[in-house]
């Protein structure tokens, strides 16, 4: 997969579509003491598990101008400790799936959880997106997949309140759907859900259940929108369901995991003391400013190499 569009201009979630479509045809080929006292008495999640994200491999074969093999991919990750590779969710194709989760078992690999998108605002669309995605997490669950990260499509503006009613109804409904075939609804972030003052990351998890509508904390899209890691884990820590993982120094992303502008370590130490579940997704994602300096492999073995220092993961 060649994408034809420049890296600079390339929206995540324009280039998380592309990469959906490419990994298809490989594969074929301040604090609330209720919230704290939730979060450490959630049971410890039996595993600790270390995966990484497709976007940020995607966005060097890009750099380097040639194609996204996932099976390099997972063989790269298996061969420098990693546990799972997180790809997107195919809702058009949904045995594709299927077949991603036994590349991922033939290679040593498991499958974990998967990224998805989900226009969940618009009340005459929201039952039919909602059922879109059951359908596909059912053969997800059936290959063994735990988690689904959903992210909210913005739309150019805040939502209205209105349409934010629709989007939680929306967010029940695939959160119950989800526990019913035994799965985790984990929702996501970037930077559009925390403008006005976090104004839609708020409404969506003050106006669900945690055990409905879970996390997924991207620690540094939360901190880039104006929360400090450790507010967000006293207020809503009982969510996580799982993580993804990225650092930055003076606000630009780093090519590995290391010291930088988030406290890793105080994370690090909350989700032990609090039994959060321990999906780490590591996710080395470039932007205007980060320096490259060594191979998308190498990184991710140096990422591993701290996530296990820092997370004892």
């Amino acid at each position: 997969m060649k994408p034809n569009v420049s890296l600079s201009n390339q929206s995540r979630r324009e280039f998380l579509r592309a990469l959906s479509a490419g990994a298809a045809a490989i594969a074929v080929a301040g604090p609330s003491e209720k919230c704290l006292a939730a979060a450490t008495m959630a049971p410890a999640d039996p595993k600790t598990l270390v995966g990484s994200n497709i976007y940020g491999w995607g966005q060097y074969a890009q750099r380097e101008n040639r194609k996204l093999d996932a099976g390099e991919v997972i063989s790269a990750l298996r061969d420098t400790g990693y546990d799972y590779l997180e790809a997107v969710m195919n809702l058009a194709q949904p045995e594709e799936n299927t077949r991603f989760a036994e590349q991922l078992k033939g290679k040593g690999l498991q499958p974990v959880s998967l990224y998805v998108n989900a226009r969940l605002h618009e009340a005459e669309k929201r039952q039919e997106v909602v059922a879109k995605i059951l359908a596909a997490a059912k053969v997800c669950q059936q290959a063994g997949f735990k988690v689904i990260s959903c992210n909210a499509e913005p739309i150019g503006r805040e939502k209205t309140e209105d349409e934010l009613k629709t989007q939680v109804e929306g967010f029940r409904e695939l959160g119950e759907g989800l526990n019913a075939l035994g799965m985790r609804l984990a929702v996501h972030q970037h930077l559009p859900e925390m403008a006005n003052n976090a104004r839609e990351f708020h409404y969506v998890f003050d106006h669900t259940k945690p055990d409905v509508v879970g996390w997924c904390y991207d620690v540094h899209w939360v901190w880039k929108g104006g929360i400090q890691p450790l507010a967000a884990l006293k207020e809503y820590g009982e969510r996580v369901a799982t993580w993804h993982i990225r650092q930055s120094r003076k606000g630009v992303w780093e090519e590995i995991l290391d010291e930088g502008d988030i406290d890793y370590t105080a994370v690090a130490n909350f989700a032990r003391e609090h039994k959060l579940p321990r999906r780490f997704s590591v996710e080395l994602a470039l932007e205007q400013g980060t320096k490259v300096t060594r191979s998308v492999v190498e990184n991710h073995k140096l990422s591993r190499e701290f996530i296990r220092r820092v997370f004892e993961a």
